[in-house]
């Protein structure tokens, strides 16, 4: 899952990028709200936290904006402003939940998931099928030939991507951006060490193939 952090303070908006990737997510950080408005029209997000004041502007006036537009992408917000009546202005305001600073970073982590998990929940995409593979977005469950398996949160999306283009070659970049974040490099090998960690889940006979200078392709065994 993908998650949008707009914090201004370097400290914190790293500590709260290392806390989320340690927990699974790909994490994109920006520090203002220009920054944030060209990630959200570039990528897909599952979650975003906003830190309410900002030097930028107020995020609450931007989310505002930004629900008016079609945004739907569920956001927390972080701020220091924790009168009631802030926090209710807050959720009124296009927020889908509030934390008050300080706070816990595993409670930032715990409110982050629930909020990618409820995204998943009310967008409801179809059960992807190739072959006798099959993926749900919705359960996060894969099976192949009915039999259960377990993927990591990185197989599970850029498998779906693979699985949503079969017989189509899916270049590497786009394998890269469904499952990490702006850290990793085109160069890196991480994806093909995830591509022979899945194969290996997928058993026999091979699904996933290579694209010599393109990237990967799924077909039906």
């Amino acid at each position: 899952m993908r998650v949008l952090v707009i914090e201004d303070e370097e400290d914190l908006r790293l500590a709260i990028g290392t806390s989320l990737r340690g927990a699974g997510f790909a994490v994109d950080v920006v520090s203002d709200l220009p920054a944030a408005d060209e990630a959200l029209w570039v990528n897909r997000y599952n979650g975003a936290v906003f830190d309410r004041m900002l030097p930028s502007g107020d995020a609450l006036q931007f989310v505002r904006s930004k629900r008016a537009a079609g945004l739907t992408t569920p956001v927390l917000f972080l701020t220091a402003l924790d009168s009631e009546r802030d926090r209710i202005a807050g959720l009124r305001g296009g927020g889908d939940d509030y934390l008050v600073k300080p706070f816990a970073m595993a409670e930032l982590v715990a409110r982050v998931g629930s909020l990618c998990r409820r995204e998943s929940a009310v967008l409801v995409r179809p059960v992807l099928r190739c072959g006798d593979l099959e993926l749900d977005p919705g359960s996060r469950r894969v099976r192949r030939g009915g039999v259960l398996l377990t993927l990591t949160a990185k197989e599970f999306a850029v498998l779906e991507l693979l699985m949503g283009r079969p017989s189509v070659p899916v270049p590497r970049a786009a394998l890269l951006a469904r499952g990490w974040d702006e850290y990793v490099t085109p160069t890196s090998n991480v994806l093909d060490v995830l591509i022979g960690g899945l194969r290996r889940k997928l058993r026999n006979p091979p699904m996933i193939s290579t694209v010599t200078g393109v990237g990967y392709r799924i077909d039906p065994s």
